[in-house]
């Protein structure tokens, strides 16, 4: 095992100090808090998962674990990895790690009792940190110095790192997105535009989650105009892509909303990003409704709102008109107040269904729908404001109507 470097000694983190965690940590006292969480702590952000890393080999660990009475199952042996149990919450636990053989997107690896081999390992040096149960950070690579400078940094040569895994290439601007406060060094710049032919090489799914990742964030403007100089936001988003219209839309001081804005993002066809990418059915539809018109118009009184509300695909709700107000680039003033009126109006439901032309003695079939759409046609004409006992007399007057023949006068 090489030298530690000295460890920065800080007061111990509340997070360390939950009972869930001190029971594992008490069970493996050689272990450490590594990645996000250590990342997050001296950022003074929540911790959301924690995850560990021990000397101990993955036999061990379990042996440990179930000593102590947590319970313990075997999710990753390949890589070295078991999750924890307590309290109720889950906590993964690998065994320190080097690379023997890298393909590009997965790695052979072999066990180690060396912190700093699997501190090598990883993708930046912000993510490199560990932190012992008395809070104590190692840091191997400057990733202290770098997350105070808001930095982000490959370990090691960008071009090694970034052809041991092409999914680095996409993290490194998730990274940016979220803690980047200084452009990348030359040799990164490099690096990463030479990377992207790898982009080929991931699993669309994956494309996606980072995508999100990336779209999510408090700001992810910098990181888009940086993807779209180094060619990777066209290998991205072949479909076609405008950084000034996400730019509009953060003008607007439109929400973090992922799907918004790639919608804002995006000038080709949503569908055919959605079926590449392969994105669920949910964000499928939401995503091709943001992109579709009508677009509200600040003019539009409240009548013709509830009929685009009404007319929403049932998947959808009101968000997404209000959403396309957002989208709306041509002065964010006079949109303000459609938004808030957006926000506020109630979505309409039709209120009829086919058993009230049943209980009229409309016999099953054809004629129920086409009663029913008559019915809404009219209630959509009045701005949908009529209520279930107008639109029931509207209903019975048609069905009535209808018995009486085709000489009968119309239903007023």
């Amino acid at each position: 095992m090489t030298a530690e470097p000295p460890a920065l000694r800080l007061p111990p983190p509340a997070f360390l100090a939950e009972p869930a965690l001190r029971s594992v940590l008490a069970s493996l006292p050689d272990a450490r808090v590594v990645g996000g969480a250590v990342r997050d702590t001296l950022l003074g952000l929540a911790v959301a998962d924690v995850d560990l890393a021990t000397p101990r080999r993955p036999e061990e660990v379990i042996a440990a674990l179930r000593r102590a009475g947590l319970g313990v199952a075997p999710t990753g042996l390949a890589h070295g990895t078991v999750t924890a149990t307590a309290g109720g919450r889950g906590f993964e636990i690998t065994t320190l790690r080097r690379d023997v053989a890298t393909d590009g997107r997965h790695a052979v690896v072999a066990f180690t009792d060396d912190w700093r081999a699997d501190a090598a390992r990883r993708d930046f040096t912000l993510n490199a940190l560990s932190m012992t149960r008395d809070g104590a950070v190692f840091d191997y690579w400057g990733g202290l110095a770098d997350l105070q400078a808001g930095r982000v940094r490959f370990v090691g040569d960008p071009a090694a790192r970034l052809a041991e895994d092409y999914l680095r290439l996409l993290r490194f601007f998730r990274f940016f997105a979220r803690f980047g406060r200084q452009p990348p060094d030359p040799a990164t710049r490099a690096a990463l535009r030479a990377a992207v032919p790898g982009l080929a090489r991931l699993a669309p799914e994956r494309i996606w989650k980072e995508l999100v990742g990336l779209l999510a964030a408090a700001d992810p403007l910098p990181a888009i105009r940086l993807m779209a100089e180094l060619g990777v936001l066209d290998a991205v988003l072949p479909e076609g892509a405008a950084p000034d219209r996400l730019a509009r839309l953060a003008e607007a001081g439109a929400p973090a909303d992922p799907l918004l804005r790639l919608a804002a993002l995006l000038t080709g066809a949503a569908h055919a990003l959605a079926e590449r990418l392969r994105l669920s059915a949910a964000e499928r539809t939401r995503l091709c409704a943001l992109r579709a018109p009508p677009v509200p118009r600040p003019e539009a009184d409240d009548d013709d709102l509830r009929r685009m509300l009404a007319d929403l695909d049932p998947r959808l709700d009101a968000s997404v008109l209000i959403g396309r107000a957002w989208l709306a680039d041509d002065g964010a003033r006079r949109w303000a107040g459609l938004r808030a009126r957006l926000a506020a109006l109630p979505r309409p439901v039709f209120p009829l269904a086919g058993r009230d032309a049943l209980k009229l003695g409309v016999p099953p079939g054809p004629e129920v729908g086409r009663l029913l759409a008559a019915v809404r046609s009219w209630w959509r004409d009045g701005g949908c404001s009529a209520d279930r006992t107008a639109c029931l007399a509207r209903l019975a007057a048609a069905a009535g109507a209808g018995r009486a023949g085709p000489d009968a006068p119309p239903v007023p």
